[in-house]
């Protein structure tokens, strides 16, 4: 076997427009287990929000990894292997940003999200992602006058705003976090060093198994870290064009690209 680890992103690449998990998609990570491969779910979501989806897809243990590779948690018994976190102060920072912008914001802790806004979109985010926010108007006021251990905030907005966005927030703090898109409906910053490339690493020291064998698959900009780190870099059609250009281009999500990648290039013969 070619990479006996596998690290697939959920939305865009391995879960359909609809939420469900194509049946070719699931044989083809059931055989892929079978032959000895190690399947792991890598994705920018909550961890309440992942566990669930993973064990409708039989994925009942190993590791999973949410929130861009912040948070890592044992699958089976649920112990927190790994949860990177703001500082009170960088997590206030990262708010009052959004906030002086007037922007729809989310802040995540370890289980649970606010939002400053209850409206469409927000409910919209909460059927897809199948949790439940808290609603707050006023987060960096919240933040502050409580002990919360931060662990991503967000922007939500409309999808021809989302470049310039991240562009504005990149420049602003520079390197001092880790700022990108699991969406285009989403701009996302992180504490620095917290993103899929980190996950890359925790996950080969986890299994013994060197970088250069592991296989990595994704559709958006907060993909890319995982698949510059891993030996097999693969993007679906639908994948944003920076992903496109750096790894081999497969099928799309909705015509089962992580299959494609497991069977014709994990297990089978060609590079």
């Amino acid at each position: 076997m070619r990479y006996p680890l596998f690290l697939s992103d959920f939305d865009g690449t391995l879960v359909r427009e609809d939420g469900t998990v194509s049946e070719a998609n699931r044989r083809a990570i059931a055989a892929y287990r079978e032959a000895g491969g190690v399947f792991a779910v890598v994705t920018g979501r909550m961890m309440t929000s992942i566990l669930p989806r993973l064990k409708e897809l039989g994925l009942d243990d190993g590791l999973a990894v949410a929130y861009q590779g912040a948070m890592i948690s044992d699958v089976r018994t649920g112990e927190l292997l790994k949860c990177g976190s703001f500082t009170r102060e960088d997590a206030l920072e990262c708010i009052r940003f959004f906030e002086a912008r007037g922007k729809h914001i989310h802040v995540y802790t370890e289980d649970d999200f606010w939002s400053n806004m209850d409206d469409e979109g927000l409910h919209t985010y909460e059927e897809i992602c199948r949790v439940k926010g808290k609603i707050e108007p006023h987060l960096s006021d919240m933040v502050a006058a409580n002990s919360l251990k931060v662990v991503k905030v967000l922007a939500m907005i409309p999808a021809e705003e989302r470049d310039g966005l991240r562009e504005e927030t990149q420049a602003f703090f520079g390197d001092r976090f880790f700022v990108t898109c699991s969406s285009v409906y989403l701009v996302e910053v992180m504490p620095k060093g917290q993103n899929k490339a980190s996950a890359v690493d925790f996950l080969s020291a986890y299994y013994h198994v060197p970088r250069e064998r592991i296989a990595a698959i994704g559709d958006q900009p907060n993909d890319l870290p995982m698949l510059l780190r891993a030996g097999g870099k693969f993007a679906v059609a639908n994948a944003d064009e920076e992903l496109k250009r750096a790894a081999v281009v497969v099928a799309s999500c909705e015509e089962d690209g992580v299959a494609e990648a497991l069977m014709k290039y994990t297990m089978g013969d060609q590079v």
